[in-house]
Order: C-alpha cells, then structure tokens, then sequence
C-alpha cells in the first residue's frame, strides 16, 4: 500500500522539470501569501531573528538572512561543484565543445547589463543593479526545456546546462567584486588560513567530508565578518573538494558523492524556500505605469530582450567564424527558442537584486516585479517558440 501510495511521488521526483515546477508553486505561493490578509505574518516571520549557538559563540540572523546567506551557501557550494566537474571532465573540459556556451553566456551577460545601463544610467542608485539581469535560473531554464521532451535534442540541452553554469559562474565573480562590503583584513587573513587548510585537506587526498566541512564553517563566519559576501565561502570550499578526471563515480570522488547528496535537499529544499522567501511582493497599486520605472523595466528588458539577442548573436558569429559548432540535430528556431528561455533569471536574478541594493530596499519591490515578469516572458515565449518549430 505505501509503495503504491509512494509511486507518483517517487516519479515526480526524478523528473527534470520537478524542481523547476517546484520553484515555481513556491514563487505562486508567495505572491498569493503577500496579498492576503497573512502577508503580515509572512514579513514579521521573514524579519524574526534566530540564534544559532552556545553562550558567546553563536550566530543571530534574521529567518531572511538564514536564507539567504546560510542556505544559499549550501546552494553556491552545490553549483560550484557542478562548476568544477564540468571543467574536469565534463562538457567544458573539451575546449572545442566549450566555446559555444562561453561565448553564448558572455554575450547573455554583457547585452542585458548594456540594456539595464542604458535605461538607468541616470541615476547612480539604480545603477547598481545592472547584474541583475545577466543571470540564468539553472532548475528553472532546464525545467522548462524538459518539459518539451523529445522535441529538443540533447545536444541543446547540454548547451543550456553549460552556458547556465557558466552564467552562475559569471554570477559568482560579479558578486564577489561587486557585490561585497567594505573588506576587514583581519577576517580576510583568517580566510586565507582556512583556504591553506582545505588546499592542504585536499593535496593529502583527504576523502572524508567532516575535516571539510568544520574548516568551512570558520571559512563561512569569517566570510560573513570580513565584508564579502557569505556565499562565497561556499564557492570557495568547493575548489578544495579533491577530484580527478579518471574518477566517475561517488565511491570514488568526493565531489561526486557531495554533489549526488546534496542535489536533492538544494533543488527541493533550498532553492524552494528561497524563491517563497523572495518572490513575495505587492501588488496593490502597481500598474503598467509601475513597470515602466527605471528598475522594473530595465530588468524585464534585460532579461527578456538582452538575453534572447545576448546569447544568439553570439552563438551565432561564433559558429559562422567557425570558433564554435552548432549543436547536433538542432536549428537555428529551436537554438533561438533556448536563447529565449536562458532570460529566465528568477533564483539568481532575485539573489542578485537583494544584495544590489541591501540598502535602498524601496527598489526591491520594482527588482521582483521586473524579474517575475521578464522570466515569466521568457518562459512562455521560449516554450512557444521550440513547440511550434518543432512540430514543422
């Protein structure tokens, strides 16, 4: 009885798109939840500070924090794994077969931030925010693809889960540099200890996770004190995981093991909760002139327009320059169709516009409505696009 009751759910799990679905109820969710009569509870829970610790030693962070700056840790670490892998021995460790989404992403990260600019470079405020919409939704953007089935060749969807990365990585940099307080030297020699510990876990071949992870939660608390953002202790501590390009299996590689655990409390743990702690916005009083403000717009365009034109464009004088190949049994509508729904940012995108502007929050609410609605076009005009020309 309980396998029989068990069997959709076990089913939906392994679906490709479930974590995409699931992001995306949670992000319903939250909409519904803010315009109700609860949205009080939802941002007096969200604003509730939680301690975690014993007597002196312990972090107090409001719930919003914990989620953002604890929990996307854990996310940023997930990704740079996948991160490290690809460029070991994955699709990005052939050069030829590299290219294509490398240039793509550059491209899907310069064209929309050269949009943002262009429509806020009036104000200096606003003007923080142009990364935002240079960022992909991995879960997201493949949830959708998976959707379409057969109707997409592989070769596209490994295109997709490249330039993503590759994205996230972009995403990774600018935060770092971009991003990040004003640095405290001390905490930043104490990291730098932490990183020859984990350097020297890893020259040892050290494959138990537990030296690892007690290093990386000193690498986290003097992250988080130095002015750099938290998550980049979960960028960090990954680089350190030992792994090798002969090893393919998490009996033999801890990174693989890591990445094959952790997947699924990310996917359909943190990245849901995240997007039910950040999507939530108002929507009293907002009109089409609200999305015509230099925030809202400049993200929706951004996504919507700049990443579609970002990423083909590139693609495609990469490929006739022949510094790239087109992907196996694929076109250029359904390769334009993938384009489209790399303008998906939501996740990273709203991660992005939370620390754009931590202190001018006024513009938080402009940052979601235009990523909501920049992804949600790309969404719909992506899937419609590969659908039609795949049916031809």
């Amino acid at each position: 009885m309980i396998q029989y009751i068990s069997k959709p759910f076990k089913w939906f799990f392994k679906l490709e798109a479930a974590s995409g679905l699931l992001l995306l109820f949670a992000a319903i969710i939250a909409l519904i939840v803010s315009n109700s009569d609860l949205s009080i509870y939802y941002k007096d829970i969200l604003e509730t500070n939680f301690r975690l610790g014993v007597g002196k030693f312990g972090i107090n962070l409001s719930v919003l924090h914990w989620i953002n700056d604890v929990l996307m840790a854990i996310f940023f670490f997930l990704v740079s794994l996948e991160i490290k892998r690809e460029f070991i021995q994955g699709e990005l460790s052939n050069p030829k077969q590299a290219m294509l989404p490398i240039i793509g992403a550059v491209g899907g990260m310069l064209v929309p931030a050269l949009i943002y600019v262009a429509i806020n470079y009036k104000d200096p405020v606003t003007l923080n925010g142009w990364a935002i919409p240079s960022a992909t939704d991995i879960a997201f953007s493949l949830g959708v693809l998976s959707l379409l089935g057969k109707r997409v060749p592989l070769s596209l969807k490994v295109f997709l889960t490249a330039l993503a990365i590759i994205d996230d990585l972009g995403a990774i940099i600018i935060i770092a540099f971009f991003y990040s307080g004003k640095v405290q030297f001390v905490y930043l020699l104490l990291m730098l200890i932490c990183m020859i510990i984990l350097l020297l876990f890893n020259k040892l071949n050290i494959r138990n996770f537990i030296p690892y992870l007690i290093v990386g939660l000193f690498l986290w608390e003097f992250t988080h004190a130095s002015g750099i953002h938290a998550t980049i202790s979960g960028v960090l501590l990954a680089l350190t995981i030992p792994h090798k390009d002969n090893e393919r299996s998490h009996s033999h590689s801890l990174l693989i093991k890591l990445e094959h655990s952790i997947s699924p409390y990310v996917a359909f743990g943190i990245m849901p909760i995240f997007a039910f702690a950040n999507a939530g916005v108002s929507l009293e009083g907002i009109g089409f002139d609200s999305l015509l403000e230099p925030v809202p717009l400049g993200i929706l365009c951004g996504l919507f327009f700049g990443k579609q034109i970002g990423v083909f464009l590139f693609s495609y004088f990469s490929i006739k320059l022949n510094f790239a190949e087109m992907p196996n049994n694929s076109n250029w509508i359904t390769f334009y169709g993938v384009g489209v729904l790399t303008g998906i940012g939501f996740t990273m995108s709203l991660f992005v516009g939370n620390l754009a502007f931590v202190q001018e929050t006024t513009h938080l609410d402009g940052v979601k409505i235009g990523v909501l609605l920049g992804s949600l076009l790309s969404t719909i005009f992506g899937y419609m696009l590969i659908l039609i020309s795949s049916k031809k």
